[in-house]
């Protein structure tokens, strides 16, 4: 992809997401991702119709008159993207792949937090740390990190899917194998845990084809707000009877020809499918990990409004 057709797809993203953040998600986040409360600003000079519960001891005791410690409310929050760039997120069945997916969704989180005066920061990862940008404020900076989503990488010689006879194939690199054939979820969350010392709203966006990863999620869940946000392409829970069909793994390299046109197959890739999707949404929530799965042919604003409902509904419990 041409990077005058990344920005045209970026300002394609901007104009459909813009839309919905101001129609739909704009009050939902501010409902649901408030300010941490009251942090201390300052101390000063006692004032009559201050509360006393106020003062400062240590400072009264050593400047000899009372002194009371300022609060102010801290409404600003920082959000961090962890966008799973492997090579697995460029596969899409149809008008668009896992990870123009995985930037539009991060499109309306970004969004959604410039509106409300947030800083919202990026880390691409793959079987290692490809990317980090720390949190700002700013629309530039949210089309930055659309950008930064759809366009890492593409110039390495992205493996694709392509149409043949029967289907779908990955079209081979023929060359060894990178990073970015790999996934590592765990070492992308510890590497957040080394970058963030103050509390975040963090989601991590990935197909999840990893394993292993579920403890560092769940220690960086302590610190942070982590949510889960699984993205899928239809293609990889149901497959149409077409006939053979040649795959190749793009995270292995590994090729095998399947016969689509077997219906026990059929039904073991989808109950398989459907396995993984129930188990790891199961798995997550168990350890107090909010979970949010994105179909990549279909919106992306209505799985994150559902979200959203669901967590001012439990806040209200």
């Amino acid at each position: 992809m041409l990077t005058r057709e990344i920005l045209q797809r970026v300002r394609q993203i901007q104009v459909r997401t813009g839309r919905q953040v101001a129609d739909v998600l704009a009050g939902e986040y501010v409902s649901v991702f408030k300010g941490r409360g009251m942090e201390f600003d300052e101390v000063r000079p006692y004032l009559p119709g201050d509360d006393v519960r106020t003062i400062d001891w240590k400072v009264t005791a050593r400047m000899g008159e009372p002194y009371v410690k300022r609060y102010v409310e801290e409404r600003q929050l920082t959000l961090m993207l962890m966008a799973d760039v492997s090579a697995s997120q460029d596969f899409g069945s149809g008008t668009r792949s896992k990870r123009e997916a995985t930037a539009e969704f991060c499109a309306a989180l970004a969004f959604s937090a410039t509106r409300n005066d947030d800083k919202v920061g990026l880390t691409l990862f793959h079987g290692g740390i490809e990317q980090y940008i720390p949190a700002r404020k700013g629309q530039k900076h949210a089309l930055r990190v659309v950008r930064e989503v759809l366009a890492h990488g593409l110039d390495e010689g992205t493996q694709h899917a392509a149409p043949v006879a029967g289907g779908l194939r990955w079209l081979p690199r023929r060359r060894p194998r990178s990073e970015r054939e790999s996934t590592d979820i765990g070492g992308a969350v510890e590497f957040l845990l080394s970058v963030m010392t103050r509390r975040s709203i963090c989601f991590v966006v990935s197909d999840f084809i990893d394993e292993g990863f579920e403890r560092a999620l769940r220690t960086a869940n302590r610190k942070h707000d982590v949510i889960a946000v699984l993205v899928t392409d239809p293609r990889e829970l149901d497959i149409p009877p077409v006939g053979l069909m040649a795959l190749r793994d793009a995270e292995t390299g590994r090729a095998r020809l399947y016969d689509t046109g077997s219906a026990a197959f059929r039904r073991e890739v989808e109950r398989t499918a459907a396995e993984r999707v129930e188990g790891l949404a199961r798995r997550l929530r168990g350890s107090g990990i909010d979970f949010i799965h994105v179909d990549a042919s279909g919106s992306v604003v209505d799985p994150l409004v559902e979200f959203f409902r669901m967590r001012e509904r439990r806040a209200r419990r």
